[in-house]
């Protein structure tokens, strides 16, 4: 009854339409004179009867859709009417299928971004117990307080901090960026001297090789954050004593283009197409135990976002090279000087 009730709720102003049609004809034959009752009763009954019948067929044919549409639904599937016989029900079917498609995406998307968000936590509080054992058995020992060691666990806590707000900031990306001009060579100076206590714990030194002139249009917090993470990574994989990080940029045919390469372990080549991707630590990070698995994934989709080519090159045993290209960078006019000071090979130590 209730598909009954709904197609005739649907037909109804097709009926008074029709009702209105038979109407105006037999009064458009009464006024020409025409008064043969019996002729007018027999084309009234004929036209409903064929409206009838027409009707009953149209919901025959349609009768699948409604037995869709008036069933209580049980999973998100029930929304996929099957049979559709009618044009307009066909384009609504495909158009309710397109809007089921975007709709599982959609649902896909954020129930990726919460299990990412819970993995991390999830190491991320595993990974802080190391350090916060470690100072509360410093702290219990009666001799001299380590201030070095204590210092170091600190600053682990700090970064393990840094990472779960960038993580977060990622999801608001876009409200949280600010394009502009800046100097290359000042904002890599500004990121090694943040890390400066990284360095001088491993025995690496930084080594900048970068034009005074070289201007690039990023976003320059979070550029921070990625330059940070590839100094990281190349300082904790370099184990050996009085290596180097250079940090090089130069022109090319599709602008400038920033290198940072280490002279550490390198990355296995079944890891390195890898590296990039959420919570992967590979080979290499189980050497150290502390690696997270999302720092270059963190960097990958900053540098995505921001529209700076990301390409990761590596040789075990003999270092990484990190190079990030920025199309929009331009070299300003340097004097004979300058120009030869940044081509000569000449490095800038920490």
């Amino acid at each position: 009854m209730k598909k009954l009730s709904l197609f005739l709720r649907e037909h109804l102003s097709f009926l008074a339409f029709q009702l209105i049609l038979i109407l105006f004809i037999m009064l458009l034959y009464w006024l020409d004179g025409f008064r043969n009752f019996n002729t007018a009763i027999y084309s009234i009954s004929m036209s409903m009867l064929l409206t009838s019948g027409y009707l009953l067929g149209k919901f025959i044919m349609r009768r699948s859709f409604y037995d869709a549409i008036t069933r209580k639904p049980e999973k998100m599937e029930d929304a996929l009417i099957r049979f559709a016989q009618a044009p307009e029900h066909r384009q609504t079917t495909e158009f309710t299928r397109e809007l089921y498609r975007l709709y599982q995406n959609e649902v896909q998307r954020l129930y990726a971004a919460q299990h990412r968000q819970l993995h991390f936590m999830n190491q991320w509080v595993h990974q802080m117990k190391t350090p916060i054992s470690v100072m509360g058995l410093l702290l219990q020992e009666k001799d001299d307080l380590d201030r070095d060691s204590i210092t170091e666990e600190v600053e682990k806590i700090r970064r393990g901090l840094d990472s779960v707000l960038v993580n977060a900031r990622l999801e608001t990306f876009e409200q949280d960026m600010q394009i502009e001009r800046i100097d290359l060579k000042k904002l890599v100076q500004e990121i090694v001297t943040e890390h400066k206590r990284l360095f001088i714990t491993n025995g690496v030194f930084p080594v900048i090789s970068i034009d005074d002139n070289f201007v690039v249009a990023t976003d320059v917090k979070w550029m921070k954050i990625v330059i940070g993470q590839f100094i990281t990574n190349a300082v904790k994989y370099t184990f050996d004593e009085g290596k180097k990080v250079h940090l090089i940029a130069s022109c090319t045919g599709n602008g400038l283009q920033l290198q940072i390469r280490d002279e550490g372990i390198g990355i296995p080549s079944s890891d390195l197409k890898r590296v990039t991707k959420a919570f992967f630590t590979g080979e290499n990070g189980r050497l150290t135990g502390e690696s997270t698995g999302m720092g270059l994934y963190i960097a990958s989709e900053v540098c995505n976002r921001l529209g700076h080519p990301l390409s990761i090159e590596s040789e075990k045993g003999i270092g990484t090279t990190v190079t990030v290209l920025f199309e929009n960078g331009e070299a300003g006019e340097t004097g004979e000087s300058e120009h030869n000071r940044g081509t000569d090979g000449s490095d800038e130590n920490l």
